[in-house]
């Protein structure tokens, strides 16, 4: 991180700030679509969390910590977000893989169900799962990237794995009562 950029754009300078934007807004964007699991609910939170950026850049303190810090904002502009948060509904998007698939089929399948389960998490859980697992942020990161104590970041990543095993064993448990009839 280009922490010049950054003071930059403190001093309102409108050129950085776009630069920053550019650099960080994709991240901003696919870790909101990842929490929220909605890309018109994403777009706007990124478009919130950007504005108030902008609006709070000058206070910004440590010009280091941009990239957590903006992170920070996201997650709470997603909370506001889930709060408006309209009933799910299937969206279906082509996701490319890293490699061809043994059964296509299957690997929909199992993405659906996951996604399920995803959408069982409160957003405190998803935030803690994406930044952990996505981001590949550490506890201690996640933790202050969230303003959560440690053990607190800790036991969320806990039962969020807990809550994602049982939806997802719940899920499969119909198909196996179903195959041994």
């Amino acid at each position: 991180m280009n922490t010049q950029l950054v003071m930059a754009a403190q001093r309102g300078d409108e050129e950085a700030f776009a630069t920053l934007v550019h650099v960080h807004g994709g991240r901003l964007q696919a870790l909101a679509h990842r929490i929220l699991r909605d890309a018109d609910l994403a777009e706007d939170a990124t478009q919130q969390a950007l504005l108030r950026i902008w609006k709070s850049l000058p206070t910004l303190r440590d010009p280091a910590r941009f990239e957590s810090w903006s992170y920070q904002l996201l997650i709470r502009a997603c909370h506001a977000e889930a709060r408006h948060m309209r009933h799910w509904s299937p969206a279906i998007r082509l996701v490319e893989t890293d490699g061809p698939a043994i059964d296509p089929l299957a690997g929909i399948a199992d993405r659906d169900q996951l996604e399920r389960a995803f959408r069982t998490l409160s957003v405190d859980h998803r935030a803690v799962v994406v930044l952990h697992h996505y981001l590949d942020l550490t506890l201690m990161e996640v933790a202050a990237v969230l303003g959560i104590p440690l053990g607190t970041a800790g036991s969320r990543l806990h039962y969020a794995m807990k809550a994602l095993h049982a939806a997802l064993d719940a899920a499969a448990r119909p198909a196996i009562q179903q195959a041994s009839r």
